[in-house]
C-alpha cells in the first residue's frame, strides 16, 4: 500500500541515510523542507520531497500546512502500576527526601505492595488508558520496565501484561525486567542475599518465559550497589538479556561506569555527573538517558546535558513515567524541560527524544525521516519552526499519529 502526505509545512528530522545514533555536533545536523510531501510505502518510509507529489496512492492525507517530525521515542518508562501517589507528593512538598519517604515504606516499597494486590487485568486496564495517552501524545515507541512486583510473581504478572500491552496497541513496545529497584521489607539489611537470589532465580524464570530484551537494576546510594548491578549484568548477559541500568540519580554511585564496563546499552538519569562519568562514557555504545521531569519533581539538578553534548557524547531523553517521581509521559514537556533546565537547543531535545531514544531501546529503524525508516510520524499544528514545540509548554501541537504507515485515530 502507498500513502502520500500532501501539503505538509514542515517536514523535520530528515537524514539521506539511517543513522544509528546522533552525538555531539551531530544532534544538530538533522534537516527540513519545507512546503513538501512524503511517501510511504507499507510500514516504511519510501520517498519525501517540494514540488508535486507522486501521482499514484492508495490514500492521500492533507497535512494541511502542519508540520511532521518523527514519532517519539520514549526509552525508559514504568506505565504499569496500581495507583498513583499524591500523599507522597505532598511529603516532598513539605520537605521529606526521596530516601525518607522510602524508609517509611514509602516510594517503590508503596507502589509494589499495590501492585501485588493488583490483578493483571486490572493492571493492564490502567496501564492501557496511559499507554493510549502517550500515543496521542505524540509517542509511537516505548520502554516499559516492571520492578514494582519486588515478587517473582508480581514482577511476572507485570511482564506479562507488558506483553498484552504489545499486541494490543499499535506502538511498539519493549519490556524490561527491573530486577533490583528496591530490597523488599523481608530482605532489609541482605541485599547480597536478595541480588544473588535474583540472579539464581528469577532472571532465569523471566528469559524462560521470553518476557523481556533486558535487565535493569537502581545502582544507587541506599539501594544497589556497583557489585550488585556487576552481578545482574551477568546473570542477564547469560540468559540473552542486555543491560540497561538506573544510575547516579540520587548521588555519585559509580553506576555510569559500571554500566559502560558491563556493556549495557543505556545508563539512565545521572542527575549526579561529572567529567570522570562523560570520560567514562566517550567512545562507548552506552548511550546517557537524561529524565529531566524526574529531576524537575524531586527539585534536584538537572543532569549536565550541556557538558555532555559539548564533550562529544549523544544523548536521549525519555519520561521516566511512574507514579512516585515522573507522573506523566508527555514528551513535550520534556522538550522544554531539557531546553530551559538543561540547555540543549531545540534539535537537540527533538534528537534526543527521537532517534537517539530508539538507539536506547535498540531499534535502528525509527527516529528520523529517511528512506528505509519505519513510518512512525507525528502531525502536527502548523509551525515556521520546530523551536515551537518545546517554546509553547502546555499547548497540545500534536494533530495526528502515524505508527507501522498507518492513521492512528
Amino acid at each position: 500500500m502507498v500513502t502520500i502526505i500532501e501539503n505538509i509545512g514542515l517536514l523535520w528530522g530528515i537524514s539521506p541515510t539511517l543513522p544509528t545514533r546522533l552525538q555531539g555536533e551531530e544532534m544538530r545536523s538533522l534537516g527540513k523542507l519545507h512546503n513538501c510531501w512524503l511517501s510511504i510505502e507499507d510500514d516504511y518510509i519510501s520517498g519525501y520531497g517540494e514540488g508535486t507529489p507522486p501521482a499514484a496512492a492508495d490514500l492521500r492525507i492533507d497535512a494541511r500546512g502542519g508540520a511532521i517530525i518523527p514519532a517519539f521515542c520514549d526509552s525508559h518508562t514504568h506505565i504499569i502500576f496500581a495507583g498513583t501517589r499524591e500523599r507522597e507528593f505532598e511529603d516532598k512538598i513539605s520537605g521529606l527526601s526521596y530516601e525518607e519517604i522510602a524508609r517509611r515504606g514509602g516510594g517503590i516499597l508503596n507502589s509494589a505492595a499495590r501492585v501485588q494486590k493488583a490483578s493483571e487485568q486490572e493492571l493492564f486496564e490502567a496501564s492501557s488508558e496511559r499507554l493510549a495517552r502517550m500515543v496521542a501524545d505524540g509517542t509511537g515507541s516505548i520502554e516499559i520496565k516492571s520492578g514494582y512486583g519486588l515478587t517473582l510473581e508480581a514482577e511476572l504478572k507485570m511482564l506479562r501484561t507488558a506483553a498484552r500491552l504489545a499486541e494490543s496497541s499499535p506502538a511498539t513496545i519493549k519490556t524490561t525486567f527491573l530486577c533490583a529497584h528496591a530490597l523488599p521489607v523481608e530482605y532489609r539489611g541482605r541485599a547480597d542475599e536478595y541480588v544473588a537470589m535474583v540472579c539464581r532465580e528469577w532472571i532465569p524464570a523471566v528469559a524462560a518465559e521470553g518476557l523481556a530484551e533486558f535487565v535493569d537494576l537502581f545502582c544507587e546510594q541506599g539501594f544497589f550497589t556497583t557489585d550488585h548491578a556487576a552481578r545482574v549484568m551477568e546473570a542477564g548477559a547469560k540468559h540473552g538479556l542486555r543491560a540497561k541500568i538506573h544510575a547516579n540519580q540520587l548521588a555519585f554511585s559509580g553506576g555510569v561506569q559500571a554500566g559502560v564496563k558491563g556493556g549495557a546499552l543505556s545508563v539512565d538519569h545521572l542527575e549526579s555527573s561529572g567529567p570522570a562519568e562523560i570520560e567514562a562514557l566517550l567512545g562507548t555504545a552506552t548511550m546517557p538517558t537524561l529524565l529531566p521531569s524526574a529531576a524537575f519533581f524531586l527539585r534536584a539538578p538537572y543532569p549536565p546535558a550541556r557538558e555532555m553534548i559539548d564533550s562529544g557524547l549523544g544523548v536521549a531523553l525519555a519520561t521516566d513515567y511512574n507514579p512516585g517521581t515522573s507522573p506523566s509521559g508527555y514528551m513535550p514537556l520534556v522538550l522544554t524541560m531539557a531546553t530551559v533546565g538543561m540547555r540543549m537547543m531545540p534539535e537537540e531535545a527533538l534528537a534526543a527524544a527521537t532517534i537517539n531514544g530508539a538507539y536506547a531501546m535498540g531499534l535502528h529503524d525509527r527516529g528520523t525521516i529517511s528512506v528505509g525508516a519505519r513510518a512512525d510520524l507525528a502531525l502536527l499544528r502548523p509551525m515556521d519552526s520546530v523551536a515551537y514545540l518545546p517554546y509553547s509548554f502546555g499547548e497540545n501541537c500534536i494533530q495526528g499519529m502515524i505508527l507501522g504507515g498507518k492513521p492512528i485515530v
